[in-house]
């Protein structure tokens, strides 16, 4: 049953406007989730949503569309707008005078959810006027990270959702995995509901085994052979996994992780949109800068990683990847025999070129 802050959303109780603004919006995305379960049917519901990035969009062409009769069958809309921080934050006169006039009179089955993500300044026009409006016009709420009892409470709620419980321990084993990220703590749930199949309750053995520590000790086993382009270690890994029942599905995809995630990097990089700490925090989350040298030693390793590796190189690996992918659904092959192929295709050439550049650098 879709619900607002602990309340079942009612036709009779929505607003024309919801205005959300902190660090956690992901809560603003799963309430407009809310919002098309509770008012428009399955089969419209992507086409019942209209969504508006101030970067590209403006206010005027907002209102327009939210003035305009529905389309489709449902008389319900949900425009939902996206608001950067910066120059956006301040409406002109005429922006104003045309948000004014909407909210004057707004029209009854239409809601407007705007999201803001980050810190807002209340001195901002932007934030007087929609505090300005009637309580009955328009809600704004602060999202805030949810901590233990709250993301507990939440994990509940998501749980529930698929008819599951979790015990306590799972829960904060949880916590302890994710954070208090809610996209990650609900990628995390999904996969742990698909993976308990029937069984009603997650408990700790589940979390360890799909999102545990075990499955980042094993990550991390791989990553570091194959940074290291160490055939002998990387084969040893490789044994060792398929020794405790790992599925050479998981094992082919935490090796497409490890490139990946490099891939990602020098993109980030390139495109300047993080720097590099908030990159290694985005792809390397349980390392953290209270770990002191081993996290220096290992933000040192990944970026050199980075940089020894081109565009040309990360693809070639990853198409390598998608046929190995591609021979252990379609052929009868042993998947250990493609995996070991494939590292000792890796590894011989590239372990050459690691000395050589180290030579290089020194």
């Amino acid at each position: 049953m879709a619900s607002f802050q602990g309340k079942e959303i009612k036709e009779e109780n929505l607003l024309p406007c919801y205005f959300f603004y902190g660090e956690e919006t992901f809560l603003a995305w799963e309430f407009v989730d809310e919002l098309k379960e509770a008012l428009i049917s399955p089969e419209i519901q992507d086409y019942s949503v209209e969504r508006f990035n101030l970067e590209e969009n403006s206010w005027a062409e907002v209102i327009d569309s939210a003035r305009a009769l529905p389309i489709f069958i449902s008389p319900w809309r949900i425009i939902v707008v996206e608001v950067p921080k910066g120059r956006r934050e301040n409406l002109s006169s005429t922006e104003e005078s045309i948000l004014k006039a909407y909210f004057s009179s707004p029209p009854s089955k239409t809601v407007i959810v705007i999201v803001f993500s980050g810190k807002i300044k209340k001195n901002t026009s932007l934030f007087r006027f929609f505090s300005s409006l009637s309580p009955k016009a328009a809600s704004l709420k602060e999202l805030r990270f949810l901590k233990e009892k709250a993301l507990f409470a939440w994990m509940d709620k998501k749980f529930l959702s698929q008819g599951k419980t979790a015990a306590h321990e799972a829960k904060i084993k949880l916590q302890e995995l994710a954070g208090n990220d809610l996209r990650r703590v609900s990628n995390e749930i999904e996969k742990l509901i698909t993976f308990v199949g029937d069984k009603n309750e997650i408990e700790l053995d589940d979390v360890n085994q799909v999102s545990g520590w075990i499955k980042s000790f094993f990550e991390w086993e791989i990553a570091d052979s194959l940074g290291k382009a160490d055939f002998e270690r990387s084969l040893m890994v490789m044994n060792n996994l398929f020794k405790e029942g790992v599925k050479p599905e998981y094992i082919l995809g935490s090796m497409a992780k490890f490139f990946r995630d490099i891939f990602l990097a020098k993109l980030l990089i390139k495109e300047k949109s993080m720097d590099r700490k908030a990159i290694f925090k985005e792809l390397r989350p349980h390392i953290h800068e209270k770990f002191g040298n081993f996290y220096a030693a290992k933000f040192r390793e990944f970026f050199s990683l980075v940089e020894r590796f081109s565009m040309g190189d990360l693809n070639r690996v990853l198409a390598e990847l998608e046929e190995v992918d591609l021979k252990m659904k379609t052929t009868s092959l042993n998947p250990q025999t493609l995996l070991e192929s494939f590292l000792f295709d890796y590894c011989g050439p590239r372990k050459k070129e690691r000395i050589t550049w180290r030579e290089r650098r020194d």
